[in-house]
Formats: C-alpha cells, structure tokens, sequence
C-alpha cells in the first residue's frame, strides 16, 4: 500500500514533469528564450503528445540501460584503462543518443513548419556543418581573414 502511494505521489509527478520539460533545453537554444520561457515553451509543444513522448522515452531509456549493461558484463574482461575509455566513449555517444532523440522531438513538435537547416541549428556542429550553426554557437562572429 505504501509502495503504490509512494508511486503515485512522486514518480508519476516526476515522469510528467520530465515530460512537460523534455523539449526545453532545444526550445532554449533554438528561440533564445529564457530558462522559465523555455520551460514554459515545451510545455505548450509537447501538451497532447506526452503519451508518444512517453513511448519515445520508454524505448530510449530501455536501449541505453541495455547497452550499459551490455558494456559492464565485457568490462572485467579489459584492463583498466582500456575499461575507463570504452566507458567514457560509450557514456558520450548515450548522451548525444538522448540529445538528438529531445532536439528531433522539439522539430516534429513545431508547429510553424520546420527543416534540417533548423535542427542544425540545435545539434553541436560536426563536420560539413554550417559554421553558424550548434550548440557551441555563443553569438561570436567567425574572424575573416
């Protein structure tokens, strides 16, 4: 009983304030609004959509703990440094995983129509990228010359 109250008193909240917010980091970057406005945007964008984002969420969550499971079983066969650089190797490519599932989230929720040139804007640059595109974009102008 106990265990069923502490679930729908603080998890469920928490999974739908998760929700609410998981656009907002590209809100923030894209519109260059503030952190509440931000906050405030991916709520709009994702009302109506929160079951498929749960969905989308569920199925990422799953797929990065299964890859972090896989990765512990084969680390105590590799010396340790070996282990260290798989781990920060794999911890880094998770994390662009997550990002890149919130920032096409954020496209396909727009409703004023939208296009790859946008989502550049929002993933960090790589390589052939437009140089005034990406998350590292802080307003600097590149030097001519």
């Amino acid at each position: 009983m106990g265990a069923a109250l502490g679930l729908v008193l603080l998890i469920v909240p928490g999974i739908v304030l998760f929700l609410r917010c998981s656009v907002a980091v590209p809100a923030l970057v894209q519109e260059r609004l503030g952190v509440f406005a931000s906050m405030a945007r991916s709520s709009n964008l994702t009302k109506g959509s929160r079951w498929a984002l749960f969905g989308l969420w569920t199925i990422t969550i799953v797929a990065v703990y299964a890859i972090e499971l896989a990765l512990a079983s084969i680390m105590p066969a590799v010396d340790a440094t070996a282990a260290m650089s798989l781990d920060g190797l794999v911890t880094a490519m998770l994390y662009m995983l997550t990002t890149i599932a919130s920032a096409v989230s954020y496209v396909e929720l727009r409703k004023e129509g939208t296009s790859v040139d946008e989502l550049a804007e929002i993933l960090p640059d790589g390589e052939g990228s437009h140089p005034h595109h990406g998350l590292l974009n802080i307003g600097l102008q590149p030097e001519h010359g």
